[in-house]
């Protein structure tokens, strides 16, 4: 992936997380729900009467956002520096890693450190270790 630094809005970053931190709060105080993505779609897989509308909301904002930010702004270009094979492996990682951390990185980093969980800190502290250690070996070690 390349990142267009001459085009970097730090400004937007802010903005995007306020939204975000607003939105998780507002979730677990009106619902008393974790917005934690892995969670919200596992559960539309074993839903319940009274627990299906908000996570379908939460799932149509997640996809109209970005169509509404398009049509008001040019979008940047998109360049994956991977084949599909690796795209494909690091999804079944991603996944593999979800299950096993009992959440995902929306879950553990935004929630659950909200909320000062010992568990989320632990678990964001691996995600971003893994991630760090990653970049490391691949494009500093390896070359690739």
């Amino acid at each position: 992936m390349h990142v267009d630094w001459a085009s970097f809005t730090p400004w937007s970053a802010v903005i995007g997380g306020v939204i975000i931190g607003v939105a998780a709060a507002m979730l677990a105080l009106v619902n008393g729900r974790i917005a934690g993505i892995s969670g919200i779609v596992g559960g539309l897989f074993r839903p319940s009467a009274n627990d299906l509308a908000w996570r379908v909301a939460f799932l149509a904002g997640l996809v109209a956002a970005p169509i509404l930010d398009a049509m008001a702004a040019a979008l940047p270009a998109i360049v994956v520096d991977a084949n599909y094979p690796t795209l494909i492996a690091a999804g079944l990682l991603v996944g593999v890693g979800t299950r096993y951390g009992a959440g995902c990185t929306s879950g553990h980093g935004v929630c659950g450190i909200a909320r000062l969980s010992p568990r989320s800190l632990v678990a964001t502290l691996i995600f971003m270790a893994a991630g760090f250690a990653t970049v490391l070996v691949t494009r500093h070690l390896a070359g690739v």
